[in-house]
């Protein structure tokens, strides 16, 4: 089954917003609260669809060369978070790695993240989809994957993820670390300070970590 999604264009937002992605992407123009519209115009039409279906459209969706179309597919994904097991999950990190930068691959973290909060005993298989991947996009899910756990944080995978990365320049790695500190600061702030006392950070990293303590 294959239903058919079309976003407008609107030519005057068309450059501005790949300039905002430093012209990696092509753009219809379509900035968010329009583009949810549209989604929960079609959710209607797909939620009830068995999860081998609305692979498809997602894989669809994501095909597509005009930006927004990755940030649907990967909204339809979190939103039929209930839908997906394992094998699901595998295919979702493939996509990570596709057409992938920043606004694409920390959104497909909620659907990671959401699916552990429904499968709490899953959490050390999902994060073995990321730890130590080559491709540091992945890792950067890793990273950040438990964004807002609280005291439901694993801490020895906290630690893990940014020890494996604590040297690598990647910017966008450096930006994770700090970010996930920084979030798990608002919970346990001891252990972030002792953290960033005990381990050499880069100084994005630790700028970040600190930022609100």
């Amino acid at each position: 089954m294959m239903l058919i999604f079309e976003l407008p264009i609107h030519p005057e937002n068309q450059a501005a917003m790949a300039r905002y992605m430093q012209d990696q992407f092509t753009f219809n123009g379509v900035k968010a609260t329009e583009r949810h519209a549209y989604e929960r115009d079609f959710w209607p039409a797909v939620k009830q669809l068995p999860a081998a279906e609305l692979m498809v459209i997602i894989k669809a969706l994501y095909a597509r060369e005009a930006r927004e179309y990755q940030y649907v597919a990967i909204d339809i994904a979190a939103r039929a978070v209930r839908k997906w097991q394992r094998a699901d999950l595998l295919q979702f990190a493939e996509l990570v790695t596709e057409k992938a930068w920043w606004d694409s691959v920390d959104p497909w973290k909620r659907v990671f993240s959401e699916y552990i909060k429904r499968h709490p005993a899953e959490f050390e298989w999902v994060g073995q989809l990321f730890a130590q991947k080559e491709n540091f996009w992945l890792r950067r899910v890793g990273l950040i994957l438990q964004l807002g756990f609280k005291d439901a944080t694993c801490i020895d995978y906290l630690q893990a993820a940014i020890e494996d990365d604590q040297t690598t320049p990647e910017f966008f790695i450096q930006k994770a670390i700090g970010w996930a500190l920084r979030d798990y600061a608002k919970t346990n702030p001891e252990w972030v300070i002792d953290f960033v006392d005990t381990h050499t950070l880069s100084a994005l990293a630790q700028r970040e970590a600190l930022k609100q303590l």
